[in-house]
């Protein structure tokens, strides 16, 4: 019995010894296989050295091109007000009817006035003609000269009027108010039935013209130095080649195109800024006076490498900082003490060559020195980070013909 017992343990211990060598001969022998799987899948794009815009980008307001308070040059009771609240008016369209009969009352009596001035001056120039016959025989000079004056003042009479009824009329036509220029129309402040004075304070309306429309915009007096330096070494023409483009308050290109207007000559003491004006065509109102915006400004072009802005950051020391892939497949930090503003990228020139792989995705998962396996990606006109394409299965490589 104990030997049938020995036989049966000893053919158990070499059956699991069989069973372990098995299982081991399934595993291949080393790292290498699990230093393969940790590589660590990251999104690349190869860079190419090319001519790129020198950009930068100012926040900003947008300010209408023409403003007006419209008040009323004549004292009365509104009659008619012409307008649609919030509508577009022309240049010349009726707002306002400011009751008008007591100036044609003022019309009609300066008319009269006018009549009347002009009966007495056929009578005082003929008492002029008759005391100037009889000068020296039976009229005296003293007479003469009376008649005379009495002519003079019968003119001056008739001028007198004449001004009075220009002035009448003026004030006629004051009662029609009507829009000074293309615009929008505000609310109005009064209504009909309301009385409202001549130069009076508060305004009965405003009308903003808003096509073309002003964008003001904010930048440090560094880069108005800068700006000035690129037009003095010829990559900037001269300011009316300035490029400016337009970033809604939604994110997206407004498709319009500003030049420079105006730039305030006196930097502010507490903020170290001025202030650009620019003016931007508006003929579909899609830029309201009062929304924030972004202006790109184009300052020349620079040969180099972009870098997109998704894929980089800044180190303490304020040096743009990348994540590349190195030749032997590892994450490499490289900084750059010099870059440039270039639309959503950062213009560099040196420390890169072309063919260099820039991560630009998986950034958060992968440390300087982790291996990573690169997969090609590109960025298309939106700034996503999209595959890049693969060629078809009947492009594949091929073996060379022998």
């Amino acid at each position: 019995m104990i030997r049938r017992a020995v036989l049966i343990s000893s053919a158990l211990l070499a059956g699991a010894l069989l069973g372990a060598c098995s299982d081991n001969a399934g595993k291949p022998a080393g790292n290498a296989g699990a230093a393969a799987q940790q590589a660590t899948p990251v999104g690349v794009i190869a860079l190419t050295k090319a001519s790129f815009p020198i950009t930068t980008i100012l926040p900003g307001r947008a300010e209408a091109f023409q403003t007006a308070d419209i008040r009323p040059q004549v004292s009365g009771i509104i009659r008619e007000i012409a307008f649609k609240e919030g509508g577009e008016i022309k240049k010349g369209d009726l707002l306002y009817q400011i009751e008008d009969a007591p100036y044609i009352a003022a019309v009609e009596q300066a008319k009269a006035a006018i009549s009347k001035a002009e009966a007495s001056v056929p009578s005082a120039e003929s008492n002029l003609e008759r005391y100037q016959r009889l000068v020296g025989s039976g009229a005296t000079q003293i007479e003469y000269e009376t008649a005379r004056t009495t002519l003079l003042q019968a003119k001056a009479e008739v001028e007198s009027t004449k001004a009075a009824l220009a002035a009448a009329q003026i004030d006629l036509d004051h009662t029609r108010i009507v829009a000074p220029f293309d615009g929008v129309i505000d609310q109005t402040a009064y209504n009909v039935g309301n009385v409202v004075s001549a130069n009076q304070t508060t305004a009965l309306t405003t009308i903003r013209q808003l096509d073309p429309i002003y964008i003001s915009l904010t930048e440090s007096s560094t880069n108005l130095l800068r700006l000035r330096d690129a037009m003095a070494a010829g990559d900037i023409k001269g300011a009316e080649n300035v490029a400016f483009h337009l970033i809604l308050e939604d994110g997206k290109e407004y498709n319009q195109q500003g030049k420079l207007d105006m730039s305030k000559q006196v930097v502010s003491e507490t903020t170290g800024t001025f202030i650009i004006r620019v003016l931007f065509p508006n003929p579909d109102r899609i830029v309201l006076p009062g929304m924030y915006v972004r202006a790109t400004v184009e300052l020349g072009a620079e040969t180099g490498y972009a870098l997109p802005q998704l894929a980089t950051s800044r180190d303490a020391n304020g040096r743009l900082t990348a994540q590349f892939v190195s030749a032997d497949g590892k994450v490499e930090t490289r900084a750059f003490e010099n870059s440039s503003p270039s639309n959503n990228s950062w213009l560099v020139t040196d420390g890169i060559k072309d063919g260099d792989q820039l991560i630009v995705t998986g950034l958060q998962s992968v440390t300087a020195g982790m291996p990573v396996k690169p997969l090609p990606m590109k960025i298309n006109d939106n700034g996503v980070v999209v595959a890049a394409e693969q060629p078809a299965a009947g492009d594949a490589e091929k073996p060379a013909a022998k």
